[in-house]
C-alpha cells in the first residue's frame, strides 16, 4: 500500500521502548527512551482505581516513576494518546514526581465539549483543553531527546485520537489492538466507524516494518500477554481489516459488533478524570472531598 501521510518517518531511530502493564483495566503503558541520551516520554499511563470504595492509588505508575529514577532518565513528555474510558490517566501523579509535561491533542476541546454536557459540568470546567501542558497539532513534530517524533490525528474511536511516531515505533493509542482482537469500537459519543475506517488506513500506509504497539491487550483465548505487532502483520492478519476489507463493510462490521458491547465499567470515572488531563474534579469547600458525577440514562 502506497503512503497516504504527508509526513517522512525516519525508521533509522529505534527507540528503546519498556511497556508496563495494569491487569485490571489489561492497559498498556509505555516508556520510550532516546537510546542516545537520558530522554524519555511516557505514553498512556494508568493509575490504579477500586471503583467499589471509590480509592485512587499508584502502583502501577510508581513502577514507571522507579524505572525512570533507577536508569536515571529526564522525562520530558506524558503523552496520552486520547481521552481513555477504560482507566484512569495517572499523568499529574508522575509529573509531581518526576516532572514532564502531560500532552494530547488539540482536539481535546471536541472531547470536553461532548462531555462536558454529559456530566452537567458548570461554567467553571474549561473546555478547550487548558488542563494540558501542552496540545498537539496534526502532523507536528516534536523531540524526545535527540528523536524527532511525530504526531498524527487518528480519529474514530474518539476525536481527539493520535498516533505518535517516534522513529520505527508507533503508538496507536486504542485505534488497532493486536490482529486477534481486531480495532477499536466507534460507538461512544463523538465516535464514528467511518472516520475511524480512514484512520486506520493512515496507520497502515505507514512503512510495513514499522511496529505498534497498542494501548490495551484482553488476551483472547487465555492468550499470554502481546502487546506489538507491525504494519505488515496488521494488514495481513487483523480480524477486522484482512482480505482488504471495504469502507462500507468495516463499517458494517464495526457497528454491529458495537451493538454487542457493554460499557467499559470504569467509562465514568475515566472520562470525568481524562478530560482533566487526570486530575479530579475540585474538592468540596466543607469537606476536602473530590465527587464524580452518575448520569443516568446517557451512556
Amino acid at each position: 500500500m502506497a503512503s497516504t501521510l504527508p509526513f517522512d518517518v525516519d525508521l533509522s531511530i529505534k527507540p528503546n521502548v519498556e511497556v508496563f502493564f495494569e491487569p485490571r483495566s489489561c492497559t498498556l503503558s509505555y516508556l520510550v527512551i532516546d537510546p542516545n541520551s537520558n530522554a524519555c516520554a511516557v505514553i498512556d499511563s494508568a493509575a490504579d482505581m477500586d471503583y467499589a470504595a471509590g480509592r485512587i492509588t499508584y502502583e502501577s505508575a510508581d513502577k514507571i516513576i522507579e524505572k525512570i529514577k533507577h536508569r536515571s532518565l529526564s522525562l520530558e513528555w506524558i503523552i496520552e494518546t486520547h481521552v481513555h474510558a477504560d482507566h484512569l490517566s495517572a499523568a499529574p501523579y508522575i509529573q509531581s514526581q518526576i516532572g514532564g509535561k502531560i500532552a494530547i491533542s488539540r482536539e481535546i476541546a471536541k472531547v470536553q465539549g461532548v462531555f462536558a454536557d454529559v456530566f452537567n459540568e458548570d461554567k467553571n470546567f474549561q473546555r478547550q483543553g487548558e488542563q494540558f501542558d501542552y496540545l498537539f497539532e496534526h502532523g507536528e513534530t516534536y523531540y524526545i531527546g535527540s528523536m524527532k517524533a511525530l504526531a498524527i490525528l487518528t480519529p474514530g474511536h474518539t476525536p481527539a485520537c493520535m498516533t505518535h511516531v517516534v522513529g520505527d515505533a508507533a503508538f496507536v493509542g486504542d485505534t488497532l489492538f493486536m490482529p486477534d482482537s481486531g480495532t477499536a469500537r466507534a460507538d461512544f459519543p463523538g465516535g464514528d466507524a467511518k472516520t475511524l475506517y480512514a484512520s486506520i488506513q493512515s496507520i497502515l500506509s505507514l512503512p510495513n516494518e514499522m511496529r505498534l504497539f497498542t494501548c490495551h491487550d484482553y488476551q483472547p483465548g487465555g492468550r499470554e500477554l502481546q502487546y506489538q505487532s507491525s504494519v505488515a502483520e496488521q494488514k495481513q492478519q487483523n480480524i477486522h481489516l484482512k482480505d482488504d476489507v471495504s469502507e462500507a463493510r468495516y463499517v458494517e462490521l464495526r457497528k454491529s459488533r458495537d451493538a454487542t458491547l457493554n460499557m467499559p465499567n470504569l467509562i465514568i470515572p475515566s472520562i470525568q478524570v481524562n478530560m482533566r488531563a487526570g486530575h479530579l474534579p475540585k474538592k468540596s469547600e466543607e469537606n476536602d472531598t473530590a465527587y464524580l458525577k452518575v448520569p443516568i440514562n446517557r451512556l
